[in-house]
């Protein structure tokens, strides 16, 4: 026992060293510095040039770690550099360019054990999803160096950045560390006060030069709609969507009701009206209501003679975000959502969700969830090619803004 904690602490000690001194260099050099010193420490094809750190190192490759135990890591040291780039948007081109070394192995022959088996240890991984939640990460940031427009056709991967609310999903894995989460929601928040301000400035403007009857320099639309759509979309949400409430306050008052249903499925009924209220009636005729009535009427059926509460509220939720969006990766079909977005638009779909989120506000993770799965299952499709979803993305965000953004616009 007293030989296991030792080892133990040898093993602590190496991984602190190791940590140590990526957080001194990053303090003090650029990143095409730290970039090169990775690349000769974890992939160079002669021993490291501190002595120190390369034995420290090598006691780790040489010692027990099993290769997801490495590759934990081999991750912590990258998001060492990772952490520090996201604070300054200058130096953020070199998170990919960072994660790009592994794209490249070295050709030679390893000089000693060490590096044969730190280069084996590296191999996988690049098979692990930290490393592929690593590269969504980078592609984030591939364009941020040179930011001339391109003419080359991008693919819908690259737009991640534009959408706070998926990062979490999207950059982070079961085994991210605490320290990861932090950041990833940190960088989050900094890019929804973006959008925020980005389209509260701009629906002022629009505001202030219809109002005054004079043309102003406009800002720029933050989002990737045209203006007709992203004007719509502003209006709806912000609007008394059935001629006498916002979407707030259809909420407010649904909730207000449902306090005083008897069972779960007379609240189940009063659901299906709070959502098919916003499905146009010619479309809901054609088999949907019906669809949308049958789920609920199947939903945690064996609690109809209860009393609604939370945990019965948010299952309800979670069932129809299945039924309209999607159920995961395990099941992917998503035909109802793209018939409902074929059908109404976006921005009446989107509205139908908020419904949800706005009545249980603890699913609005579970929502977001289900766009990033589809949004990962089309990540490498051209933008052109779903700009379907791109527009639901969209017009999520603005919904997200308007209603639990830093603002929480009323215009």
């Amino acid at each position: 026992m007293i030989n296991s904690i030792g080892f133990n602490s040898i093993r602590s000690l190496d991984e602190h060293k190791l940590y140590a001194h990526l957080q001194k260099c990053v303090e003090t050099e650029s990143p095409q510095q730290l970039i090169e010193r990775f690349r000769n420490l974890f992939l160079g094809e002669v021993e490291y040039q501190d002595a120190e750190i390369w034995a420290a190192l090598g006691r780790i490759v040489d010692g027990d770690f099993s290769p997801p135990e490495f590759s934990h890591i081999l991750n912590r040291c990258c998001y060492i550099l990772i952490n520090r780039w996201l604070k300054r948007r200058k130096c953020q081109w070199a998170i990919y360019e960072l994660v790009q070394l592994f794209q490249v192995l070295p050709n030679k022959l390893p000089h000693c054990w060490t590096a044969h088996r730190l280069r084996s240890l590296v191999k996988r991984f690049i098979q692990s999803e930290q490393y592929h939640a690593l590269r969504r990460l980078a592609k984030a940031f591939k364009d941020s160096k040179n930011t001339e427009s391109s003419e080359e056709v991008k693919s819908l991967d690259s737009l991640i950045i534009r959408y706070p609310y998926l990062y979490e999903h999207f950059f982070l894995t079961d085994d991210s560390t605490d320290e990861q989460r932090q950041e990833i929601r940190m960088m989050r928040h900094r890019s929804q006060l973006k959008f925020d301000h980005d389209l509260y400035e701009y629906m002022s403007d629009q505001t202030y030069s219809r109002d005054q009857g004079i043309i102003l320099l406009p800002t720029q639309n933050p989002t990737l709609l045209p203006d007709k759509k992203y004007h719509s979309a502003v209006n709806h949400f912000t609007s008394k969507v059935d001629g006498h409430h916002t979407y707030p306050e259809l909420a407010k008052q649904f909730i207000q009701q449902s306090r005083n249903t008897r069972s779960y499925r007379t609240f189940k009924e009063e659901l299906y009206e709070y959502i098919s209220s916003s499905i146009d009636p010619k479309y809901g005729r054609n088999r949907f209501n019906q669809r949308l009535y049958q789920v609920l009427q199947d939903t945690l059926n064996h609690n109809d003679g209860q009393k609604v509460n939370d945990a019965l509220l948010a299952g309800t939720c979670r069932k129809l975000f299945n039924f309209m969006v999607i159920e995961s990766l395990q099941q992917p079909s998503h035909f109802v959502f793209v018939d409902l977005l074929n059908n109404l638009g976006a921005t009446s779909v989107i509205g139908a969700l908020l419904k949800l989120v706005l009545v249980c506000r603890k699913v609005k993770a579970d929502l977001e969830r289900r766009f990033s799965v589809l949004f990962s299952h089309y990540s490498s499709f051209p933008q052109d090619k779903v700009f379907w979803l791109v527009e639901a993305l969209e017009n999520v965000n603005i919904a997200f803004s308007l209603n639990f953004g830093s603002k929480k616009l009323s215009f």
